[in-house]
């Protein structure tokens, strides 16, 4: 079959019980489709796979035009983050439950996947957080010192310690002061973020194609302290007013411990994330299965 890409790359989540066997099929059956096959050589080393060839997750920007992460949403946000400076578009199959943006189940792999590698998928592009901490006041310092960046596709959360009791954060919104909050942290989240922590913080659920992100509170100190839609066009601006063992996170893997007087600057990233999905998929149907809406009612 003539196929629309070349070179595909396949990032598997290497924890999960019987990857090796899994990541096998799914390589064998990419290279039957006629595509040059490389794996990511942490699922390699891991797995204990030493073919196909193994490439860092660099070479895989440089070499690779098509990405398959097999695992779940956890796997595609690290590899997303990873490679969304390259604009490679994304596959997921997904192991277990069915995913927000794993959405090709394992048994279906080869009826569903084969088609998506001769052409026919949908593409979406999401948008992507890029946040930075920095620390000192060029007032009374000189100088402010960028202690730590990241990448975030659903949210950076700015949480207290585990002992200490609430933070007081000082909220800035293009170049205009929003509020003090004191709760116990704060999530700025993607539209792609809106199903995640910042929904379990009541916050909404934004469609993908919304150019805009929730900033909820954490379990606020006031009631009227309620999550908000905020344009994705300008910088929001966390300063740490008062509170002991901040930190902050990106996607929960990236961590930075907070001290006050530190401030987390979030902005929409240059890059966007590119999603493949099979031809007729549906972000709606998406949310009806993995949030049990209509339970029970046969769509």
């Amino acid at each position: 079959m003539t196929s629309r890409f070349r070179h595909a790359a396949l990032v598997g989540k290497y924890q999960a019980p019987g990857s090796r066997s899994v990541i096998s099929e799914v390589a064998a059956f990419l290279q039957a489709q006629g595509l040059e096959v490389s794996l990511d050589r942490e699922t390699g080393l891991n797995t204990g796979l030493t073919e196909p060839a193994l490439l860092s997750i660099d070479e895989i920007g440089e070499r690779c035009d098509l990405v398959v992460v097999v695992g779940g949403d956890g796997t595609m946000l690290a590899v997303a983050r990873q490679l969304a400076r390259h604009g490679l578009p994304l596959v997921g199959v997904n192991q277990g439950r069915l995913g927000f943006i794993t959405d090709i189940p394992l048994t279906d792999l080869h009826q569903t996947l084969a088609p998506m590698i001769a052409g026919d998928y949908e593409e979406e592009q999401r948008s992507l957080l890029a946040g930075r901490i920095t620390r000192g006041s060029a007032a009374t310092t000189g100088h402010t010192d960028t202690i730590h960046e990241g990448f975030a596709v659903n949210d950076v959360v700015i949480t207290r310690g585990a002992t200490a009791g609430m933070v007081e954060l000082r909220v800035q919104v293009q170049d205009q002061f929003v509020a003090n909050f004191r709760a116990d942290g704060l999530i700025i989240a993607s539209p792609t973020g809106s199903t995640a922590y910042a929904l379990s913080a009541g916050g909404p659920i934004l469609h993908p194609g919304i150019s805009g992100w929730v900033m909820a509170p954490i379990a606020p100190h006031s009631l009227s302290n309620r999550p908000i839609v905020l344009p994705d066009a300008g910088e929001v601006i966390v300063e740490i007013a008062a509170g002991r063992d901040a930190s902050v996170n990106f996607d929960h893997q990236s961590l930075a411990s907070l001290q006050i007087g530190d401030r987390i600057h979030v902005r929409r990233s240059e890059h966007r994330v590119r999603f493949l999905h099979p031809r007729g998929w549906s972000y709606y149907a998406t949310l009806r299965r993995k949030l049990h809406w209509n339970e029970g009612v046969v769509v």
